[in-house]
């Protein structure tokens, strides 16, 4: 092995996964000097968390896609409301910016978090040496985008507080709403599971 490109597993080094903490290991179940928690080397059963919320968010992303997400009451009647009509109502109002900002973080964002986290998952359970670097690259924007995939449910709540301030109207979110939800922190705890040095041990293990 190069030694300049030996794993931090490989010199017998922990990082903390709470507070980033390296330590070397020791004899016996291993803690962090600093915060007490638990050291592991990689992540148990990364890939297994991974695929389980992975499946999950995959099952309720037409539901939230396809159900309401908002369910509108007025005098005159009622509507209800998902996430794409709601896009062609802003197309159609000529709020097209709006509708972009929309389409992306509630439709594109989602889809793109859930293809770019299984592509991972399947190249560290196939031992991929393609590409390390770009791979780990994607993890990461994956991981920094996800906090941005709720924008639907802000923009339903920050509206229907203002339309009821008013009294114009009852606003209410929809099943879509809680699916939709449900798909983001899926997502989100994918990219928790996912161990990105999984990336990197096909690489080490071929330079063995």
């Amino acid at each position: 092995m190069n030694p300049s490109s030996a794993s931090a597993a490989a010199r017998d080094l922990y990082v903390c996964g709470t507070c980033s903490t390296v330590s070397r290991a020791g004899q016996g179940p291993q803690r962090c000097p600093r915060c007490g928690a638990a050291l592991t080397f990689r992540k148990p059963y990364s890939l297994g968390r991974t695929w389980a919320f992975l499946v999950a968010a995959v099952i309720l992303y037409i539901p939230a896609n396809v159900l309401p997400v908002m369910h509108t009451e007025w005098l005159t009647g009622a509507q209800d409301d998902t996430i794409l009509s709601g896009v062609l109502y802003l197309l159609w109002s000529g709020s097209w910016p709006l509708a972009l900002v929309v389409f992306i973080a509630s439709i594109s964002v989602p889809l793109l978090k859930i293809v770019t986290l299984g592509s991972l998952a399947v190249s560290v359970q196939w031992r991929s040496r393609w590409q390390p670097r770009n791979r780990a690259r994607a993890y990461r924007v994956v991981e920094f985008i996800g906090r941005w995939s709720m924008l639907d449910i802000y923009v339903v709540a920050i509206l229907a507080a203002l339309v009821q301030a008013k009294a114009l109207a009852h606003i209410e979110p929809g099943p879509g709403a809680l699916a939709f939800a449900a798909v983001v922190v899926l997502t989100m705890l994918a990219a928790m599971s996912f161990d990105p040095r999984l990336i990197w041990d096909a690489e080490r293990d071929a330079s063995v």
